[in-house]
């Protein structure tokens, strides 16, 4: 007999994960915002976000906001600049009005983008230290 999986959060589900937190519709929140995991933002938001997880931005939703975080999706309006470590995809509802800093990027037609870009390596764990290098060059007088 196979086992039958019965989702109790109603949260939205994406491809990197399930939303743990989401702010509805009517929310509006002001200040700086950190958290670890995932968020979905619905309503309005004016503040600073930083997250080591990723956020998603609804449609319909308007964030004021400088946004840090390691994968943001957005689906709403964005007036702030955006630093996405792994990723960014801006839908076809999507809005952005600022600056871009990731390392993968996927804009469906219909965007609006006003600002500019630029494309980072993404995070390497193991990255040489530049001291190690060191020991490769030799001065001369």
């Amino acid at each position: 007999m196979a086992k039958k999986i019965i989702q109790v959060n109603k949260n939205p589900v994406y491809d990197i994960g399930m939303i743990t937190t989401v702010f509805g519709k009517d929310t509006e929140f002001t200040g700086d915002l950190s958290f670890e995991t995932s968020l979905q933002i619905n309503g309005k938001f004016d503040g600073e976000i930083t997250s080591g997880g990723f956020l998603v931005i609804g449609e319909g939703a308007t964030v004021k906001a400088n946004i840090t975080a390691e994968t943001v999706i957005l689906n709403g309006t964005v007036y702030g600049n955006i630093e996405a470590t792994t990723k960014l995809e801006i839908h076809s509802k999507g809005a952005l009005y600022g600056n871009i800093r990731t390392a993968k990027l996927k804009i469906a037609d219909g965007v609006v983008f006003e600002g500019k870009c630029e494309m980072i390596k993404p995070y390497e764990k193991n990255q040489k230290s530049s001291s190690t290098e060191k020991g490769n060059i030799k001065e001369s007088a």
